[in-house]
């Protein structure tokens, strides 16, 4: 009798478990609609969906208004996919805790949620384009290609935003594992039929081969083996950015991760000819230097970037330096510039230099320190400290106020007050103006 009533209260706590799962299941429903998330049910949707792009965001935010009705209209495109993807929002400004959780400390914030584990959403925000950057995620690990019009489909079908490699003459076991391991940095393909038009469209001198191309900078490079795995996984993650980075606000955001140095040429004008004859050069530099990251801006178009690096108006450009992209950058001794002419030997010198470390290291110059403190602890984490310390500072002075007021007042101190107030005086007219930030 006492083991059938155990039996019993077993049967009734898995039904009821049974229950609730079949009530969380129904909870949320795949029906194009964006979700409203809070602490009470947040949980609950990261693990009821494979897929889940979740906006933090903020009523009082025009970015986040201006986002809302694009998300909204992605939303049924992304829900109707073979692996949907559902889009959710939660109001960080109402729910503190959660977004402080989740280390939102901007708004709007996306965080893509795979498998339960959040990665941080870089891509577009408009509807279109952002629908093309999440397919990348729920693709086949490695497509199987069968022509040369498959091939064009698949790179057109892929987009602009990450790089897409393509093996020519490959079996796909040989990119499964690293496709696995890679899957939110790169398209993978492999192509087992194709013609001598394509090879030659691709600049292919023999296969196998892996192609990896970067549409958005519109540049490739080409590895021919050995396909073992260090081999293979060392081109590929040498080969997430393209050869010569351009750099700007975005694609900074790219090297956030990046382990390699970044050799980095600051020019007048990116957009004139001599700058892009350099980029030419910096390409064949970076083919044959693997371990190295090589990058390029011009002052005109990022001059306070310039600074940082001690390039100005009056810096003779192209200027070259490796950087390790944080506080340290390094200068090659006696070449301060490539020059007008023969830019190439410059290029070889100031990287031989480099290697032998007849190097001087200097400290990146941070003009604003305003904008410092904000990009490491965020403009939210900022305020709550200003105000913390500004009050810290005002209960000190009373402080000191008060107790100067309990002190009393002899001959001597008089003497000093006054005397100290005549050469305030005195001094303040030989001070330099308070300038505005």
């Amino acid at each position: 009798m006492p083991r059938m009533r155990l039996h019993i209260i077993f049967l009734l706590l898995f039904c009821r478990f049974e229950t609730g799962i079949s009530w969380t299941a129904d909870q949320f429903k795949v029906d194009g609609k964006v979700l409203e998330l809070d602490e009470s049910n947040f949980d609950s949707a990261i693990s009821s969906f494979d897929y889940i792009l979740v906006d933090f965001y903020a009523p009082w935010c025009s970015h986040c208004k201006h986002l809302s009705p694009q998300l909204d209209e992605a939303a049924p495109v992304l829900a109707g996919l073979k692996e949907p993807i559902v889009i959710a929002k939660v109001n960080a400004d109402k729910f503190t805790r959660l977004a402080s959780k989740h280390d939102v400390d901007a708004y709007p914030t996306l965080k893509l949620f795979i498998h339960g584990v959040s990665m941080e959403y870089y891509g577009p925000r408009q509807s279109d384009r952002l629908v093309q950057y999440l397919k990348k995620f729920v693709a086949p690990n490695v497509s199987i290609l069968t022509s040369d019009s498959a091939i064009s489909g698949f790179i057109k079908e892929a987009g602009t935003f990450f790089p897409i490699f393509i093996g020519f003459g490959l079996n796909e076991t040989v990119l499964s594992n690293l496709a696995v391991k890679y899957k939110k940095r790169a398209w993978f393909s492999v192509t087992k039929d194709f013609s001598s038009k394509a090879m030659v469209l691709y600049d292919l001198e023999k296969v196998p081969a892996l192609v990896v191309i970067h549409p958005n900078y519109k540049q490739q490079s080409i590895f021919y083996g050995p396909f073992e795995d260090k081999f293979l996984e060392d081109f590929i993650k040498q080969n997430f950015l393209p050869p010569v980075v351009p750099l700007n606000h975005e694609t900074l955001k790219l090297l956030k991760d990046e382990e390699r140095k970044i050799v980095l040429t600051i020019t007048a004008d990116e957009n004139e000819d001599q700058s892009q004859n350099l980029v030419k050069l910096l390409k064949e530099a970076a083919s044959a230097n693997r371990d190295l990251v090589f990058g390029y801006f011009g002052l005109k178009q990022w001059e306070d970037f310039a600074d940082k690096f001690e390039a100005n108006e009056k810096t003779k450009l192209p200027k070259m330096i490796v950087w390790n992209g944080d506080e340290e950058y390094f200068s090659v001794i006696d070449i301060e510039s490539l020059g007008d002419e023969d830019q190439g030997s410059r290029i070889s010198q100031f990287l031989e230099g480099y290697r032998q470390g007849r190097t001087e290291k200097k400290t990146v110059k941070v003009p604003l320190f305003m904008g410092l403190f904000k990009s490491v602890v965020g403009i939210g984490a900022f305020f709550i400290i200003f105000i913390v310390v500004t009050m810290m500072i005002i209960m000190i002075v009373l402080m000191v106020i008060i107790s100067k007021d309990n002190e009393p007042l002899t001959n001597d101190s008089h003497d000093k007050v006054g005397h100290a107030e005549s050469s305030e005086a005195e001094n303040s007219q030989y001070r330099p103006e308070k300038k505005e930030d």
